[in-house]
């Protein structure tokens, strides 16, 4: 029986070769760049030394994990990043799902693929410019600030207080990728069946209740499998943009775990403490994965990633 079955995979690769090497790119680089360098990852139980290598280097175990759990840092930096990733999903997932929702009930294609062009643009600016946008709108002489001290009579130091931070960060980033990540959904919406909004239309339901029980259950089991994947990334917050935005007095909410390995890593050469910090950082990410995966699944009647 495993022979036969053996010999029929054989044969289909053999007839569907060609199907093989078009994937085979995609395959080689995410080994080469994905796999290979997981083998680095053990000099975060290691007292790593440039000179003696990875393999001669002092095993330490658990040590660098122990000197960063006990920090005066660990507590700020841990929670910056949980509360910067957290309030960016809560906040930021429904965003992509409501623009949809929207869209679809554009009629006309014209303004239809106006909007989209609009909305889709801001994905396509770069971190550094958008950062830099937020500096110059931002600032003591900005526009916003003309209007701020027109009214109050001083001006609002956005980019330097900590409390508006993570908001700045936040609205920052939900305008510039809301937009793309509606193409999903949009594209969901676009195999429900137009006989049912007819029907229901004809039974009198109006927008609120078609968009309700007929688009948003079509969406259901992509946003829980949507949602899966950004709880489990939560974590796994972008470095450019924390570190961009950036100032000597917003250190206290700025600072997160990627910035923090950046300093410790490449700017103080502490490469095996800061690899047991992105260790750190990728376990808590896949725990969150697993349970947040369980929950969904139960909530969803049995639809998770996995």
């Amino acid at each position: 029986m495993k022979n036969t079955k053996l010999k029929s995979n054989i044969e289909y690769i053999k007839k569907n070769y060609f199907l093989y090497l078009l994937i085979a790119p995609a395959v080689i680089l995410t080994i080469i760049f994905k796999y290979v360098p997981m083998y680095g990852a053990i000099i975060a139980f290691k007292d790593f030394s440039t000179i003696k290598g990875i393999l001669g280097s002092e095993w330490v175990g658990f040590k660098h994990f122990e000197d960063f759990l006990t920090s005066p840092n660990f507590e700020v930096i841990f929670m910056s990043t949980l509360k910067l990733s957290l309030y960016g999903l809560l906040l930021g997932f429904p965003v992509p799902i409501i623009l949809a929702l929207m869209l679809n009930q554009v009629r006309r294609n014209a303004i239809k693929k106006n909007a989209q062009l609009i909305l889709y643009a801001p994905n396509f600016i770069s971190v550094v410019v958008i950062v830099g946008m937020l500096f110059i709108f931002l600032s003591p002489t900005g526009p916003i600030n003309h209007i701020i001290s027109f009214m109050t009579g001083k001006p609002v130091m956005f980019m330097s207080e900590p409390e508006y931070f993570r908001s700045i960060y936040i609205l920052s980033g939900i305008w510039q990728a809301a937009g793309w990540s509606s193409i999903v959904y949009v594209a969901a919406l676009a195999n429900v069946d137009p006989e049912l909004h007819n029907a229901a239309t004809i039974d009198g339901a109006n927008i609120l209740q078609r968009i309700i029980h007929i688009d948003l259950p079509t969406l259901k089991p992509l946003m829980a499998i949507i949602f899966i994947l950004g709880a489990g990334g939560i974590m796994a917050i972008g470095f450019e943009k924390a570190y961009l935005m950036q100032t000597s007095m917003n250190i206290p909410a700025s600072e997160i775990l990627p910035t923090y390995v950046y300093k410790v890593g490449l700017q103080a050469g502490d490469y095996a403490y800061s690899t047991a910090v992105g260790l750190f950082n990728s376990v808590i990410n896949v725990i969150l994965l697993v349970v947040v995966n369980f929950v969904v699944k139960k909530l969803n009647e049995g639809e998770g990633l996995y």
